[in-house]
């Protein structure tokens, strides 16, 4: 069986995110990029279904400029066997690629390379938006299994079982395969990549692709108006007593 993994390029998660002058977006130039941490988590459970022997064959892919092979490389050195990058640079910030794209392109590139499995991170940590995953699985009308803590295959029945974080506790879904999962933080702990893994990935085939190749509709039905920083919190106060402090949730704060 085949997995297919979708990775992302994004700001590094310990960089501070700046605001553009313009409000068109956050600066990325001169800026640390890496792979999205739940996309990490999502090639690491891969790689660990295919040592398992659920897999025989880790894929991974990506939507972005040119510099996003850099992320593919990152998954490759972490132990995919091969990549595909569909190469897209949005010319107008204002209107960036929508998750619906992206599951449509993703819906493409599994038609093409017809995966048993789909892992996706059920979230980018730049845009929040945590809707890739599920509107892939509805234009391939495939089971889907988000939020998953913990997965098992199996090969002979074709069938996956996913323990999903729910609010009430967890919740644990047998899916038919092929399907779509995305993952959780707690599903694993992704490993670092070694050095001769890293040389032995600038050897790894990566297929190149455009969306127009994949006749794949990419325009967005939402514009940007502007991205502005959060307010600045307020400098906490100290209190002398518990009266004063009742007195403040209650006349300015009034939550009592």
């Amino acid at each position: 069986m085949k997995i297919l993994v979708a990775v992302k390029r994004v700001v590094d998660y310990a960089v501070k995110v700046r605001v553009k002058p313009d409000r068109t977006g956050v600066e990325t130039a001169n800026v640390k990029m890496s792979m999205n941490p739940f996309c990490e988590i999502a090639v690491e459970e891969a790689l660990r279904l295919r040592e398992a022997g659920a897999a025989a064959e880790v894929v991974a892919a990506t939507i972005g400029p040119a510099q996003s092979a850099d992320t593919l490389r990152t998954a490759l050195a972490m132990g995919a066997d091969r990549a595909v990058h569909v190469l897209h640079d949005s010319p107008d910030p204002a209107r960036p690629l929508l998750p619906l794209s992206v599951a449509k392109i993703l819906r493409a590139v599994a038609l093409q390379e017809k995966p048993g499995l789909v892992i996706l991170g059920k979230q980018a940590i730049d845009d929040d938006c945590n809707q890739t995953g599920q509107m892939l699985a509805g234009l391939l009308q495939w089971p889907q299994g988000t939020f998953a803590s913990k997965v098992v295959l199996d090969k002979e029945k074709q069938k996956a079982t996913v323990d999903r974080e729910v609010d009430g506790g967890i919740e644990t879904i047998c899916l038919d395969l092929p399907a779509v999962i995305t993952t959780d933080l707690r599903l694993n702990q992704p490993r670092y990549a070694t050095l001769p893994n890293i040389m032995k990935a600038k050897s790894k085939v990566i297929k190149k692709v455009t969306p127009e190749e994949l006749n794949v509709d990419i325009r967005s039905d939402m514009e940007v108006i502007q991205v502005t920083e959060p307010p600045k919190r307020k400098a906490g106060v100290i209190l002398s007593s518990v009266d004063e402090l009742l007195d403040k949730l209650k006349n300015e704060a009034h939550v009592l």
